[in-house]
């Protein structure tokens, strides 16, 4: 009579149910349950349960199998605030951003201002700030960020690769930057690295700030610069900000010296250039 498909031989099942020889422990047939303790679980994958091969510091073992990978995928999408003053590239963005699984967009905001409000409200996982944003900067809204909810990750995105915007992101913490002329790819990258707890920084950016070194103008006196833009007289600046017109004459000429540069107006331009402002 021929066996049925899939039966064990009697021969085999015999030897299975047998009892041990005298003087021998009983074999345990391993299992997930039954792994010693210490040895980590290996990573499988999830349709087969079986080990998964090629991974970096462990060796497979087939006796002890894992039914649940230690790389098991996040469960929720991760939530990300966008801050972006133009609409199209706001909502370009978003679209984008979109179309990965695991990346939702919860909240988008057009103004500085309105990225706190919307954080404390949404709760995003990341923020992915420009810099230059009506009502308040992408910069001053991170640190602001930190302050609040600190479990939130900021990522810097801007259309301005400058050395001194990227040491002022990463001492206002922000743990990532990025200029727009890369691929979504790349950015949907960083978004998980960041969240993951990795500082992710353009490589040709971080290379120019480390050359460019630290800003040289004080907080006065770029104060003093900022309020010297469209016009503002001597007099203008020194009511705006509360200061005598000497004192304002002496942080403008300390600018223009740092700044390698013949009057304010160029002095402006050239501390905007480098980030300092």
């Amino acid at each position: 009579m021929r066996r049925a498909s899939g039966m064990p031989r009697p021969r085999d099942a015999a030897l299975r149910d047998a009892p041990p020889p005298v003087g021998q422990a009983p074999v345990r047939r391993a299992s997930a349950m039954s792994r010693p303790p210490g040895r980590p679980a290996l990573p499988c994958t999830p349709a087969s349960g079986r080990p998964a091969f090629g991974t970096p510091g462990l060796r497979c073992r087939a006796l002890y199998p894992c039914p649940v990978t230690d790389e098991t995928p996040r469960a929720d999408p991760v939530r990300v605030l966008l801050a972006e003053d133009q609409g199209m590239m706001r909502g370009a963005l978003a679209l984008l951003l979109g179309l990965e699984d695991d990346i939702e967009v919860v909240a988008q905001v057009a103004a500085g201002d309105e990225i706190v409000p919307a954080a404390l409200a949404h709760r995003p996982d990341v923020a992915l700030l420009d810099i230059e944003l009506p009502g308040l900067s992408g910069l001053d809204a991170a640190a602001e960020l930190r302050a609040r909810t600190p479990d939130c990750r900021v990522l810097i995105l801007t259309t301005f690769g400058r050395p001194g915007y990227l040491r002022r992101a990463m001492e206002a913490g922000a743990a990532g930057f990025l200029v727009k002329d890369g691929p979504v790819e790349e950015l949907a990258g960083a978004i998980r690295r960041v969240l993951a707890g990795e500082t992710v920084v353009d490589p040709a950016l971080a290379a120019a700030a480390l050359s460019a070194g630290p800003s040289p103008l004080t907080a006065r006196e770029c104060d003093v610069l900022r309020a010297s833009a469209d016009g503002a007289t001597v007099a203008d600046i020194a009511g705006a900000l509360h200061l005598s017109e000497s004192t304002v004459r002496n942080y403008l000429s300390a600018a223009i010296g740092k700044t390698g540069t013949r009057n304010r107006t160029e002095a402006l331009r050239a501390a905007r250039g480098q980030g300092w402002l």
